[in-house]
């Protein structure tokens, strides 16, 4: 839908109409930046518009001085000063500390080049100068995916006191609760508009199911009532009141049964064997892109433990990660896994070699000897619709999306998973077939999460990064 509303894709039927000079705001966590572009100066970038302005009348101001006062020139100066008025110009700076501080931003350091950051410190901060720029329009897609409790909290906040409309898609539904008047519910390819919270919607949705399965109910015993009329009576003495019976059950309104069918997700990670000694050793580990994010990080595995990495998103834990599978190289220090070990790597980024390509293709390029019905049982367990199945991976949900890179892992034995948020994108559904799936592996787990209810049960081990060095 937010794809839609962007003119990303183009929907199969009727069209977007915005009301003009409506100003409309979209985040884009995986925007590209300038590189060498400083957090301050791109946050400033937000106001480009307002600088212009400033720059015109400061031109303005200058022109009618250099001779005799041209009026023209000083009613342009006034009203561009007028617009810098009306736009808060002047408070500048505090809006960007405001936010700053809000999503955690300061303490990362607004000097900070942007191409020098982790994953989740860039992320953080596309969102601060979406809201800087104030459109008349908000779309924010999963926006709570990269922020901790705190920072969820103060952006609920934020948009609960905001006067400006927004269009928000979330899987985090306290956050929901708290910021929403009207709730958007896509099911069984309508979509119904609800009025109130969150909580209300689901309420008022549960009644208006159970109401609809009971008018529909009494009109199918209605229409087996009559046809069971019509079959004993269209060749007997009453068959012209069961041809008119007849004609009645055609031009009824009939309707339609709910899909009653909702998509479980089922994972399942298929095992190598393997021992209960150490798999994995990080000592003195210094991980980055040009200078390290985080610094002598030391910690060690042993075959069969289940561990989570937590700390303040933008600390560089999906950093920490991706030198560990190789992505990204070391800056100092060392790691070194058990010979023993196969890895299978879940990364929260959803990048694709070919956005074309639709789900049946890129698991059967990546298992090429699977038949045809062995690839659309795999994405059908790990929740992927025969519908979505088929169309180009580019157009599916976030939530679409990283099922089909779990349903890719789930096809690789492995004795050592690592997984960077792998709730992500996931509903409640999801995120319960994923516990019980990583609850059930047996062997190595190395986890990034924000959300610890998902792990706290059955985590063995828990790594505050912030704390390693």
């Amino acid at each position: 839908m937010i794809k839609i509303c962007t003119e990303q894709i183009m929907p199969d039927a009727g069209h977007v109409v915005w009301q003009p000079n409506i100003s409309v705001g979209y985040l884009d966590q995986y925007a590209e930046i300038e590189k060498n572009t400083k957090m301050q100066s791109f946050l400033k970038s937000a106001f480009s518009r307002l600088y212009q302005l400033e720059r015109e009348m400061t031109m303005a101001y200058e022109r009618a001085a250099m001779g005799d006062i041209d009026m023209e020139y000083l009613s342009l100066a006034a009203k561009h000063q007028e617009q810098l008025e009306i736009h808060d110009f002047y408070s500048i700076d505090t809006q960007i500390e405001q936010v700053a501080k809000g999503m955690g931003l300061s303490a990362i350091g607004l000097d900070r080049p942007i191409d020098k950051m982790s994953g989740g410190q860039r992320a953080k901060v596309i969102l601060p100068k979406l809201l800087l720029e104030k459109p008349d329009v908000l779309l924010l897609d999963e926006p709570t995916n990269f922020l901790d409790k705190e920072h969820i909290t103060w952006l609920s906040d934020y948009l609960s006191g905001l006067d400006n409309a927004f269009m928000v898609v979330s899987h985090d539904y306290a956050f929901l609760e708290k910021i929403a008047n009207r709730i958007c519910d896509i099911d069984n390819d309508n979509i119904t508009k609800y009025y109130g919270t969150y909580s209300e919607f689901l309420r008022k949705k549960a009644l208006l199911r159970e109401d609809y399965v009971r008018q529909y109910s009494a009109q199918q015993k209605e229409i087996k009532k009559t046809e069971e009329f019509i079959r004993k009576n269209i060749a007997g003495r009453k068959s012209k009141m069961a041809r008119g019976r007849r004609k009645q059950l055609e031009r009824m309104e009939k309707m339609e049964a709910l899909d009653q069918k909702e998509i479980t997700p089922y994972f399942r990670f298929p095992e190598v064997s393997f021992t209960n000694t150490e798999h994995l050793l990080v000592k003195g580990l210094s991980v980055g892109y040009y200078y390290p994010v985080l610094s002598k990080v030391d910690f060690a595995i042993k075959g069969g433990q289940k561990v989570v990495i937590t700390g303040f998103n933008g600390v560089g834990k999906s950093t920490l990660l991706k030198t560990l599978v190789g992505q990204i190289p070391s800056m100092q220090g060392h790691y070194k896994f058990s010979d023993q070990v196969t890895i299978g790597y879940f990364e929260q980024d959803l990048i694709w070699e070919d956005t074309a390509r639709t789900p049946i293709q890129i698991v059967s390029d990546s298992y090429p000897d699977m038949v045809m019905k062995e690839v659309r049982k795999a994405l059908a367990l790990c929740g992927i619709s025969s519908k979505h199945a088929m169309q180009p991976v580019g157009t599916l949900s976030g939530g679409d999306q990283a099922k089909v890179k779990r349903c890719l892992l789930t096809l690789k034995p492995c004795n050592f998973l690592i997984l960077d948020e792998p709730t992500n994108h996931l509903d409640i559904q999801a995120k319960d077939a994923l516990k019980t799936a990583l609850v059930e592996f047996a062997g190595t787990i190395l986890l990034v999460s924000h959300e610890e209810i998902f792990y706290r049960e059955w985590a063995d081990r828990v790594i505050d990064i912030e704390k390693q060095g």
